[in-house]
């Protein structure tokens, strides 16, 4: 069944242009961890989408896009932000299928989805347990839901100003359960393998993030970048395969807060 046929499906709520400002956008320097993390979600999720009809939800400006264009069977893409679907949508023309959508109320009919992404997003959806529920709907037996988040149980974490509410390992688990997904997580990013800058410098993070030091400007933001990682690098418009090596995420168990790996990822499969 189409939104175009369900009553309790909403149109989109109006454009919520902050997320403009607290979102990297091809040309915009980045450390070379974040360009290593943003590569590594999308060399990750390839494995579920080759051959398959993929939906990315909150895509941004698209960065990973074309990578996955060139495994799937389908793909599109949307985003609540229309002045970040303009950024895509310049960039890639008619290479991708890209529109307005809100992940709480998704535009595609029941089962008719293989494999569903939601990539360093879910704290910023009002109600994700909604969401959850939208993906469970339209997703077919067998299919993935793939989602990829900051992990919010480490001791130095700091949240966005726009974001409702974070998701660790464990919270995810039961997220997902509540609605009928067999659920895998994984872990990415350990803080054990961080440059002695970063391991040195995460208390004194911890305690910026304590007193609301942390700058909020993606300004302010650059130069923090540089002290901590030193030279920075351009925001890709679109990755490719030799963008950055492949550091698949390790398995986790997922009934405890995990207090090692910087960047969650989570499977939910529907029984099929």
């Amino acid at each position: 069944m189409s939104s175009a046929s369900r009553p309790d499906v909403a149109p989109p709520p109006p454009a919520t242009a902050h997320f403009v400002h607290v979102t990297e956008v091809s040309g915009d320097e980045i450390s070379r961890e974040q360009l290593n993390r943003l590569c590594n979600r999308y060399y990750w999720a390839a494995d579920y989408c080759a051959g398959r009809d993929v939906v990315e939800v909150a895509c941004g400006t698209g960065p990973g896009l074309g990578y996955l264009a060139q495994v799937a069977r389908s793909l599109r893409a949307g985003d609540i932000s229309e002045e970040l679907l303009t950024i895509a949508r310049r960039h890639y023309g008619d290479r991708v299928a890209l529109e307005r959508l809100d992940a709480q109320a998704l535009p595609m009919a029941d089962a008719s989805v293989d494999t569903l992404i939601l990539f360093e997003a879910i704290y910023y959806i009002p109600d994700a347990d909604r969401f959850v529920g939208e993906a469970r709907r339209v997703l077919r037996p067998g299919g993935h839901l793939l989602i990829a988040t900051a992990n919010k149980d480490l001791f130095d974490f700091n949240p966005s100003s726009y974001s409702h509410e974070y998701y660790g390992a464990a919270d995810l688990r039961h997220l997902l359960d509540r609605h009928g997904f067999s659920v895998r997580l994984f872990g990415s990013h350990s803080v054990a393998a961080a440059s002695p800058a970063q391991r040195v410098l995460r208390p004194v993070k911890k305690a910026a993030v304590s007193l609301n030091l942390i700058p909020k400007t993606m300004a302010g933001k650059k130069l923090l970048k540089r002290l901590v990682f030193g030279s920075l690098v351009p925001m890709p418009a679109e990755i490719d395969a030799q963008m950055a090596p492949r550091e698949p995420p390790e398995p986790i168990a997922g009934d405890s807060p995990d207090r090692v790996h910087k960047v969650l990822y989570c499977v939910g499969t529907v029984p099929g």
